[in-house]
C-alpha cells in the first residue's frame, strides 16, 4: 500500500499550484500537460497547449508512466499526427485531484479520503527530473549480496525486471531490503539494441525486450523508444547507421541490453 500524506511533512501550497511534500514538488507543468490531453484527446494539441514541442511531450509523458508503476497515458497509433492520447483511469484521478486543489485551495487537505490521499506519492514520483533519460520505478524483489557488492532485482510494472549491481554500503545506506520501492534510472547512451532473433552470448545482466514505438532522428543519433511488454517505455541512443543496420521502424521487435552496473538505484527517503 502505498503511504499517505502522514507519512510526509506538512504540505504547503504555492501559486500557480505545486505541491511541496518537503522532499520535493509536483511539477505543475506535468499536471497541465495531462489535464491537456484529457481535454483534447490529441498529444499534438496538448503540447501545443502547454508550450512545449510533440516529442518533450512525450518524452513527459512515458517518464510519468515509468514512474507511477502504472499507465498514465494511451497511446493511439494511426493518423498523420501520430494517433492520439487519452489518460487511463489513474491519470484521470491525478487530473481530478489537481483540479479540486485548485478549486478548494485551503480546504482541500481536510477534504481528502483515504483513497484519494493513496495518489500523493504516486503525484510525487512523476514530477522527478534526472539526466538520465531512463527512469523506472518499482519493488525490490531480491537481494544477493556479496564481500562488495551486492545484485537487486527490481520488478517493475507488468512482468518486466531490472537488475542493478551496487556496493554494499549502498545497500545500507538506502536502507534497500525485499519489499522496498526505489528507482531504477539508466541513461539512453547506456542501452544497446539487438535483434530477438540474435542467439549470440552478451556480459549484459538484464535484457528487456519490446516493440518500437517511436523513432526520433537527428543529423548523427537516433533516439529510439523501445515499448517493453510490461507497459514501461524505454529509451535508447543509437547511431544513423545502427539504425539502418538493423532495419528498424514502427512495430519492430527489439530487446534492449543493458549492463547491471549501468543501472543506478534511488529511494524516496
Amino acid at each position: 500500500m502505498l503511504p499517505t500524506p502522514d507519512t510526509y511533512n506538512q504540505p504547503e501550497f504555492y501559486a500557480p499550484w505545486h505541491v511541496h511534500l518537503g522532499t520535493g514538488d509536483i511539477s505543475p507543468r506535468r499536471l497541465h500537460l495531462l489535464q491537456a490531453i484529457e481535454a483534447t484527446g490529441s498529444m499534438a494539441a496538448a503540447a501545443r497547449q502547454v508550450g512545449m514541442t510533440y516529442k518533450a511531450a512525450w518524452d513527459a509523458v512515458e517518464i510519468m508512466n515509468n514512474l507511477a508503476g502504472v499507465i498514465l497515458v494511451n497511446r493511439q497509433h494511426g493518423g498523420k499526427g501520430g494517433g492520439g492520447a487519452t489518460l487511463t483511469g489513474t491519470g484521470m484521478q491525478i487530473v481530478t485531484m489537481h483540479e479540486r486543489l485548485s478549486a478548494m485551495q485551503a480546504m482541500w487537505m481536510a477534504s481528502l479520503d483515504h483513497t484519494e490521499a493513496d495518489i500523493l506519492p504516486l503525484m510525487r514520483r512523476i514530477k522527478m527530473q534526472t539526466s538520465a533519460r531512463n527512469s523506472f520505478y518499482g519493488t525490490v524483489q531480491s537481494i544477493k549480496k556479496g564481500a562488495v557488492n551486492a545484485e537487486v532485482v527490481l520488478k517493475l510494472q507488468g512482468n518486466d525486471h531490472i537488475v542493478a549491481t551496487v556496493t554494499s554500503d549502498s545497500i545500507e545506506r538506502m536502507n534497500l531490503k525485499e519489499g522496498a520501492t526505489a528507482w531504477a534510472l539508466v541513461k539512453a547512451s547506456w542501452v544497446v539494441l539487438a535483434s530477438p532473433d540474435c542467439q549470440g552470448k552478451t556480459s549484459a545482466r538484464n535484457t528487456l525486450c519490446g516493440t518500437v514505438s517511436r523513432i526520433s532522428q537527428g543529423p548523427v543519433n537516433v533516439e529510439v523508444i523501445l515499448e517493453l511488454q510490461g507497459g514501461n517505455t524505454l529509451a535508447a541512443i543509437i547511431t544513423n547507421s545502427a539504425l539502418h543496420d538493423l532495419k528498424l521502424s514502427e512495430g519492430v521487435k527489439m530487446c534492449a541490453l543493458i549492463k547491471a552496473s549501468h543501472v543506478l538505484l534511488g529511494v524516496d527517503h
